[in-house]
């Protein structure tokens, strides 16, 4: 028996102020608007341009319609605490990311710093107070950097 592939397709981020969300992802964070519906209340979901089969919807906490009363002001608590929404993103500049989300009013959870598990990492709250970490591969930059220069050095490259 084979295995199937599998690929990551979608998750959902509880958020306190959906316009707020919105902007912050879209203009912020750069992500495009995948879909703009009242589903029962209205979610949005947005993506990396690059990556145009991810979607993270945007919705209220505990907004899909089958989750009970009881359970919904449970979900509420934990996503005003920041329990619920943890993202990872992946860039190559961990630096420059941070300078961009910090200058855009981000709360700052986790200055940039290099991990043993050589990754370069910074953390941010967004607007809901969700965290939102963003990560470089320091290998894979030096790698890149190294091929640079001995491009820059092989006279074949020119």
């Amino acid at each position: 028996m084979t295995r199937a592939e599998i690929t990551f397709s979608s998750c959902a981020l509880a958020v306190r102020d959906l316009d707020e969300a919105l902007g912050f992802s879209r203009d912020v964070l750069g992500f495009e608007v995948r879909a703009d519906a009242d589903l029962q209340g209205r979610r949005v979901s947005v993506g990396p341009p690059s990556q145009p089969e991810v979607w993270i919807l945007l919705q209220f906490p505990g907004a899909d319609p089958v989750i009970s009363p009881a359970d919904r002001r449970a979900i509420v608590d934990l996503a005003a605490s920041s329990l619920l929404g943890r993202l990872v993103f992946v860039t190559d500049d961990c630096d420059a990311a941070f300078e961009h989300i910090e200058a855009a009013g981000a709360e700052v959870v986790q200055e940039p710093i290099d991990r043993p598990d050589d990754v370069r990492d910074c953390a941010f709250l967004d607007p809901s107070g969700d965290i939102l970490r963003f990560t470089q591969s320091r290998q894979v930059n030096r790698r890149r950097a190294a091929g640079q220069a001995h491009a820059a050095t092989d006279p074949r490259a020119s």
